[in-house]
């Protein structure tokens, strides 16, 4: 597989010690990319979403004020940084058995009626197609696809309602190297 952007989301607040960052880093080198675009949740929180957000996002771009563009200016950097990328390789600690609320925040920013999916008559459509995901899974005691596994299946969902449907997720067990093909 070769990479030309790869888009590294690092979502543990732990920045020692982190099973994720250590895969995240080791396929990021594995893959060597042209270029990387790095997104630490730990490190830059994002916001969540409140009323404000919600209203400029459901306000149609031509009608938008000022105030309404600057709030989803953030929200507007992450897709775009998501278009960029060829790759996306996301690190996912389970925290009390789903997505640790970084990682959420991160989702509700891209998850964009109109700019990563949009609703047909035949149901939803994610825009964000042609792109491989890699997914650094680690638990301190949840087992990928066990039946406490809510945090792989979810973002296994929200990825593939946005378009990213090339999905491959890995543990602490697995080699990065796979992916280097």
């Amino acid at each position: 597989m070769t990479t030309t952007t790869l888009l590294r989301i690092d979502a543990s607040a732990r920045k020692a010690g982190s099973a994720t960052r250590v895969l995240t880093e080791s396929l990021t080198e594995t893959l060597a990319p042209e270029r990387v675009i790095t997104r630490d949740l730990a490190e830059t929180p994002l916001p969540q979403i409140d009323e404000t957000w919600v209203a400029a996002n459901f306000t149609p771009a031509a009608d938008r004020s000022e105030a309404q563009n600057a709030r989803l200016a953030q929200s507007d950097a992450l897709v775009a940084e998501l278009q960029a990328a060829d790759t996306i390789v996301i690190g996912l600690p389970v925290y009390n058995f789903g997505v640790p609320a970084a990682l959420k925040a991160w989702i509700d920013l891209i998850a964009r009626a109109g700019v990563t999916f949009r609703y047909t008559a035949e149901g939803p459509e994610g825009l964000l197609t042609g792109k491989k995901v890699i997914v650094a899974f680690a638990s301190g005691g949840v087992q990928l696809g066990s039946d406490y596994d809510f945090a792989s299946t979810y973002l296994r969902h929200v990825l593939g309602f946005v378009g990213l449907t090339d999905v491959s997720i890995i543990t602490e067990q697995a080699d990065a190297a796979q992916f280097a093909a």
